[in-house]
């Protein structure tokens, strides 16, 4: 059973030893007003915990490198910087997102890189500097499938490890579950999720056959 803290603000929860801001919260209102984000940054979507409680059982490398990309708020990101203590770069294509993942960053007292980009507009080199990949909330559309995969393999390529996406369950992200399945060792799995309340979809996980250890 997760340990109950109580916080006094109540625009404050924590889940997975994270600690989040409901919208509500004055610090993002303030935000809000001059940063708005132009896609769905504007939240933290509960596929985020998704991931998280999935790293728990399947955990990271303590210090590794770690990607969030598509990342909004960077839940995922900021949970993996507290929990392993990774080295974390979130990516989103949105530069309005970049003073909530500060935010973030700074209420859960980590360091986080902060890159704008495209899925389709980052560097296969840049993205080699990364073991692991990880996205939430990110392949809603049909057109997304593609530059995702077209990602993955160019991450591959430059030698990244571990690929894991989370997703309520689209039908997109399952399309780009069954090319992952014919390309690489890939593993999609219904998952649940506890914190901050129960909620449940789907997890794919893509490793690197062509690196030590997957």
């Amino acid at each position: 059973m997760p340990e109950l803290i109580e916080i006094p603000d109540p625009n404050v929860y924590e889940a997975y030893g994270v600690y989040f801001l409901k919208t509500r919260h004055k610090f993002v209102q303030r935000l809000l007003r001059t940063n708005y984000p132009l896609a769905h940054g504007y939240r933290t979507w509960y596929t985020s915990f998704l991931l998280m409680d999935y790293l728990e059982h399947n955990p990271l490398d303590e210090g590794c490198c770690v990607m969030d990309i598509g990342c909004g708020w960077a839940p995922v990101g900021v949970y993996c910087g507290r929990r392993f203590r990774a080295k974390v770069t979130a990516m989103d294509k949105d530069a309005n997102v970049i003073p909530y993942v500060r935010l973030m960053a700074a209420l859960n007292d980590i360091k986080v890189e902060n890159l704008t980009a495209s899925f389709d507009s980052i560097s296969t080199e840049r993205l080699g500097e990364e073991e692991v990949i990880v996205g939430s909330d990110i392949c809603f559309w049909d057109d997304m499938v593609e530059p995702l995969y077209d990602l993955v393999v160019r991450a591959f390529s430059a030698g990244t490890r571990r690929v894991i996406f989370a997703d309520p369950g689209r039908q997109p992200f399952f399309d780009l579950a069954k090319k992952s399945e014919k390309q690489w060792s890939s593993e999609l799995v219904r998952w649940y999720s506890l914190e901050p309340v129960r909620r449940q979809g789907e997890i794919l996980e893509i490793n690197n056959p062509k690196v030590s250890g997957n």
